[in-house]
């Protein structure tokens, strides 16, 4: 589940020292915005640079299928992991629970809510937002 070659925090910008931001968002197989967060079957990881896009990489999941798992708060533990070890700036999505958004600030990790439609289109609206 781990991507390679991705920055760590300290590192992250590219030989123009242009900040690079890390988005993570859920999708469905035809390039749409999957709808929830926590339910996310499959996220993409995307690499914003000066705008655009730089980097795409689709990963499997699976928390739809482990949302209701294991002791409560085993969840979110889950995802929290995933996002620290994948170093991820901001989570865009359609919607996610109150927990998971408090669960997120606490890591310092933003979040942009309402995203529909053309999941790029979404993670480019969202960097452009907290830029």
């Amino acid at each position: 589940m781990l991507v390679p070659d991705r920055l760590t925090r300290a590192a992250r910008t590219n030989d123009k020292e242009t900040p690079l931001m890390i988005v993570c968002i859920p999708v469905v197989g035809d390039g749409q915005t999957g709808g929830g967060w926590g339910k996310a079957h499959r996220v993409a990881l995307a690499t914003v640079t000066d705008g655009a896009v730089t980097d795409w990489q689709e990963i499997e999941v699976g928390w739809d299928v482990a949302h209701d798992s294991g002791p409560e708060g085993t969840h979110h533990a889950r995802i929290a992991r995933f996002l620290i070890d994948q170093h991820v700036d901001v989570v865009v999505a359609g919607h996610m629970g109150e927990p998971m958004v408090r669960m997120l600030g606490k890591l310092k990790i933003r979040t942009v809510l309402g995203a529909e439609g053309d999941a790029r289109a979404a993670v480019l609206a969202a960097a452009a937002q907290l830029a």
